[in-house]
């Protein structure tokens, strides 16, 4: 293998599989190759398989079947403190009977690092997350953002060439989240690790990655980059689960490679894009975003126009949400910015919905739980 198909397949999972109990798999047949220097975020629902993963890379886990690779190499049968591996937990797993400095020097005395080097760095790894005053303190004395950083610096010491991350931002609240969002994908371009992020939190995943995992079920069902996912889920449970969505449910009416048109329960016939869309005369899910979804009015109507009854909506600060619900009972959402354009709408009245061809996604049913879509 030459170094660039080293680089760029730098950490690989192949076929791999894991069961605890030899009867049920909680990861099936997971491919992945992960770039040198990338930062790819595994994104599901809790118990989808996504942690088990890394603790898998970790080493902290067992393989039940398939291989894990870095740098070309298998690691099945390589220590975790033998993998150059760096690892951050929700929780921070600080000592708190040591000092900050302490708990950033352990690991560099585990390694048997001389004391003089041993103080550099942790003065270096400080500086590094901006706590230079505070070495001298202990993690009881600290915010969870502190916290964070420390844990979060102590994982970069040794100059890991992979950081692993599991929920690190998790305990912490939406304002320190954000923030420590910035500080991690700060740290990330400035020295350049491979960074393998779990979260459950799709927002944070759009933000800070490269490419997104998408997890359910043990499956991956697609991995691509943010917008990607966004613009072009592979099916119905990653448009549902990336971003918020309208799902209207319809039939087949006809398709060719590009777009496909879809007959609603009241006889209406729509068209969106085809990206999974099932066979003519099969049920299928119609998918558009709530900031694709208009209101119609002069100077706005779009190809598609639907009829629904308005319920309510909600002030949200900068935007406006409006609920409507079709006759077939279900529920849509307008997403609207809060200007002097947002209308009032008696509830219970009638309104007209619109949407262009291209920002409608014709997908199949809810996704079969062992289809697999990796780009």
């Amino acid at each position: 293998m030459s170094g660039s198909d080293v680089n760029d397949k730098y950490v690989r999972f192949i076929n791999v599989k894991k069961s605890y109990d030899q009867k049920n798999l909680v990861v099936k047949n997971f491919n992945l190759d992960i770039r040198k220097g990338e930062f790819v975020t595994l994104l599901g629902p809790s118990g989808s398989g996504k942690t088990t993963c890394l603790m898998m890379l970790a080493g902290f886990e067992d393989v039940t079947s398939g291989a894990i690779e870095i740098n070309g190499k298998s690691v099945q049968d390589v220590a975790p403190y033998h993998r150059n591996i760096g690892m951050v937990f929700q929780h921070y797993a600080l000592f708190p009977h040591m000092t900050i400095a302490e708990n950033l020097a352990y690991p560099l005395k585990v390694r048997k690092l001389p004391t003089s080097e041993v103080n550099q760095k942790v003065k270096d790894a400080l500086a590094l997350v901006e706590l230079d005053a505070f070495g001298k303190r202990y993690p009881g004395q600290l915010s969870g953002g502190q916290k964070q950083r420390v844990a979060l610096a102590r994982s970069l010491i040794f100059e890991p060439s992979i950081v692993l991350m599991d929920e690190p931002l998790g305990a912490l609240d939406k304002n320190l989240r954000e923030h420590m969002q910035y500080e991690i994908k700060r740290l990330h371009e400035q020295l350049g690790f491979t960074a393998i992020y779990v979260t459950h939190d799709q927002t944070e995943a759009l933000t800070m990655s490269d490419r997104i995992a998408v997890f359910n079920d043990g499956v991956v069902q697609q991995c691509s980059h943010p917008s990607a996912l966004y613009e072009t889920p592979a099916n119905s449970f990653v448009a549902d689960f990336i971003g918020e969505n309208n799902h209207i449910h319809g039939t087949v009416e006809d398709c060719n490679e590009q777009t496909a048109t879809i007959s609603l329960s009241r006889g209406d016939k729509v068209s969106a894009l085809n990206i999974n869309c099932p066979p003519k005369g099969e049920p299928c899910i119609l998918a558009v975003r709530p900031e694709n979804l208009f209101i119609a009015g002069p100077g706005r109507e779009f190809d598609n126009v639907i009829s629904a009854e308005f319920i309510t909506r909600l002030y949200v600060g900068d935007s406006i949400r409006y609920f409507f619900k079709m006759s077939d009972g279900a529920q849509l959402m307008v997403k609207m910015l809060n200007d002097q354009d947002a209308p009032v709408i008696d509830p219970g009245s009638q309104a007209r919905l619109t949407w262009a061809t291209d920002r409608g996604l014709a997908l199949d049913k809810p996704a079969d739980k062992d289809s697999v879509a990796a780009a």
